[in-house]
């Protein structure tokens, strides 16, 4: 199926030769994709960027001339669009590419011989160019602060417990999120899609910046209040009972909903593990992982809440849970730290959580 009744145009930014070839070759047989160019610096690429008008971008992060973050900090000053990083998975690289969704790409992933094959290259470098076609590019959030009522939340923490699922635009959601909760909050579980080594550098520097902890998860970690535990690339995470508690297992398996960490398995193993003392929170991406996760969980009596159509930079995933029923609210991303925090203490005095729609 084409994008507006065309192909998606693609322009590919890298310093190596070969990378380039294999990122154009593995689009080649993409019915709905074309790569109209390649560049081997930014300053090529702004002239083919001018000349040709692509969809979108794909951008290496070490380039001679002008290094990768720079040219996209100038790109989302003057000609906004979206921009796929794909880096090396060494240290100073998987930061940069952290640093690069904070200034305004859409999506990170592997560059071709890290841990993805050339052929889980093709199918997900295609998908990953699909959503940021569609992607909204949404001007800057600034300084974040505790909003109004998100105070402190009191006893009972360490009973209850949040489940974040995300994709495409996740990385700037999540932060928003994280950075407007209270330091008392009850442990949150996080499944972003992220390839491996991404997700690393995603938690330290949230946790940086976070008055909470924040971590990529380890087998066996417990979920304890003001400790944020972030799925690590490649492995599903699931919400485990631990005394009155929980724990989280890690583990290799089965692409579900074409993605590992799913955020369904994450969503499916809270309504399991925590039933009507799990807040559900279903953000940005594309696709339908974590709708079906959702609506179990609100079966099971959480509180389920989806990021709006308006704040989302991909509204998929918000959009099938929605659909299934399975959110009990939906507010712009903004007002998803008060309603947490307004859901948790309607489970510890014992109330229903009122549905409410976004305005």
């Amino acid at each position: 199926m084409n994008w507006r009744g065309r192909k998606i145009r693609v322009l590919i930014v890298d310093d190596s030769a070969i990378v380039r070839k294999l990122l154009r070759e593995a689009l080649s047989a993409e019915p709905d994709l074309e790569v109209v160019a390649t560049a081997p610096d930014p300053y090529i690429a702004r002239d083919k960027i001018l000349s040709l008008e692509p969809d979108v971008l794909t951008l290496d992060i070490e380039m001679p001339r002008m290094d990768g973050l720079t040219f996209l900090r100038k790109l989302m000053q003057y000609r906004p669009m979206p921009v796929i990083v794909i880096s090396s998975l060494a240290r100073a690289s998987c930061d940069a590419a952290i640093t690069a969704l904070k200034e305004g790409a859409v999506e990170v992933m592997a560059k071709p011989g890290g841990p993805y094959s050339v052929g889980e290259l093709r199918f997900t470098l295609a998908n990953k160019i699909r959503a940021a076609a569609r992607a909204r590019i949404l001007p800057r959030l600034p300084v974040q602060t505790p909003e109004p009522g998100c105070g402190q939340i009191g006893a009972g923490c360490a009973s209850r417990v949040i489940v974040i699922g995300a994709s495409t635009g996740g990385t700037e959601a999540i932060e928003s999120i994280l950075l407007r909760l209270p330091e008392d909050t009850p442990g949150i579980t996080i499944a972003q899609h992220i390839p491996a080594g991404f997700s690393r550098a995603f938690a330290e520097r949230l946790n940086e910046i976070c008055r909470l902890e924040v971590k990529e998860a380890e087998d066996g970690d417990t979920v304890v209040p003001g400790r944020a535990l972030v799925a690590p690339g490649n492995f599903h995470m699931m919400l485990r009972r631990a005394g009155n508690g929980y724990r989280v297992e890690v583990k290799s398996g089965p692409l579900v909903c074409y993605q590992r960490p799913s955020v369904d398995v994450l969503f499916t193993s809270a309504a399991e593990s925590a039933g009507a003392n799990a807040v559900g929170v279903i953000l940005t991406g594309m696709g339908a992982d974590g709708a079906r996760g959702l609506l179990k969980m609100r079966q099971a009596g959480a509180a389920t809440i989806a990021q709006d159509e308006a704040s989302c930079v991909v509204f998929g995933m918000p959009r099938e849970a929605i659909r299934l029923g399975a959110a009990s609210r939906v507010v712009p991303l903004v007002r998803i730290p008060a309603a947490i925090v307004a859901a948790l203490r309607c489970q510890q005095e014992g109330r229903a959580v009122t549905p409410a729609a976004a305005p």
